[in-house]
């Protein structure tokens, strides 16, 4: 039991410090290259933490444990708002001024549905999966669009919360594949610990997928958020989170039911039910008062909090 425990501990520090790496190095290249703050915040920086879960989902899928691929990215999608969230609420209640992030939430709560509606028999095909991928180049194309006519004082805050650019190129390059092989070496050796744990402990794989690693693989987006919330930043501490599952669903889903079409026969109704309500909540939230409080970071928090017990009882 101590050697897939140590591996699994393992696993997660390289996915861990395997995404910081990869998000600060795209990040200071993309800046390189002109894209303006605002962009790298909703997109680069957003989608690059989703890279453990991404490396997790992928490798789970060429090892045919497709429940932990599922399970992680629809436990990271509740983990993201329930826990990150909430936590960030709790800790200092943001507010919200990019037009950006309202208008995106319809969209974010939509292709949650879509997802829960895709599950309803189980799985995901290979064509859902490139619908998944088209509708993620419309998301990457409008927020590039849209970016143009945001607030300055929006665009400053994702100035100043967006990593520095390097005056070195190769040092760019170097962290993006250094990151990288961090990841895919992380993604391996933690879904292999997954698999054999879960075994000995008797319990599904979607249990694991949806509680030990959704939470795990959701640290970079918890430390971005929670950085961003005590710095005054809401915009980038929301925009992370609804860029992340934007990405969990659309990118790591669609791109990894594209090379493997998925099986969840242990995520049910209950599961994709908590994804769907907390991103209803969020939106709600969001639109009645273009701020989160701490009393609505209470609330989200608290269904997570019933929905993990729940799942572990």
């Amino acid at each position: 039991m101590l050697i897939p425990v140590l591996q699994f501990v393992a696993g997660f520090v390289a996915l861990f410090y395997g995404g910081d790496i990869l998000v600060k190095g795209s990040a200071s290249l993309a800046a390189r290259f002109g894209m303006s703050p605002l962009v790298i915040g909703l997109t680069i920086v957003a989608f690059g933490t989703s890279a453990p879960e991404f490396a997790v989902s992928l490798s789970a899928a060429s090892r045919n444990a497709t429940d932990i691929s599922i399970g992680n990215v629809v436990g990271s999608n509740i983990a993201n708002i329930g826990l990150i969230l909430g936590i960030s609420a709790l800790i200092k209640p943001m507010k919200v001024e990019s037009k950006i992030i309202r208008y995106y939430l319809p969209p974010v709560l939509l292709i949650t549905f879509l997802l829960s509606f895709f599950l309803v028999n189980r799985q995901i095909s290979r064509p859902e999966g490139i619908i998944f991928c088209v509708l993620l180049l419309a998301y990457i194309a409008l927020t590039f669009w849209d970016a143009r006519s945001e607030k300055a004082g929006v665009v400053a805050e994702f100035d100043a919360a967006t990593p520095a650019a390097t005056t070195v190129p190769w040092l760019q390059v170097g962290s993006i594949v250094a990151g990288l092989v961090l990841l895919v070496f992380g993604g391996k050796i933690l879904v292999d610990a997954c698999v054999e744990i879960a075994t000995m402990i008797g319990v599904s794989q979607a249990i694991i997928g949806l509680t030990i690693v959704a939470v795990g693989t959701s640290l970079p987006e918890l430390t971005t958020s929670l950085i961003a919330a005590l710095r005054g930043y809401g915009d980038m501490a929301i925009g992370n989170v609804i860029g992340s599952n934007l990405f969990n669903i659309l990118a790591i889903l669609g791109i990894t039911a594209i090379y493997k079409p998925l099986n969840a026969t242990g995520v049910g109704l209950v599961d994709t039910g908590v994804m769907v309500l907390l991103t209803a909540l969020m939106a709600v939230f969001l639109v009645t008062g273009r701020h989160f409080a701490r009393l609505e970071g209470g609330i989200l928090l608290l269904v997570y909090t019933a929905y993990t017990l729940w799942l572990v009882i």
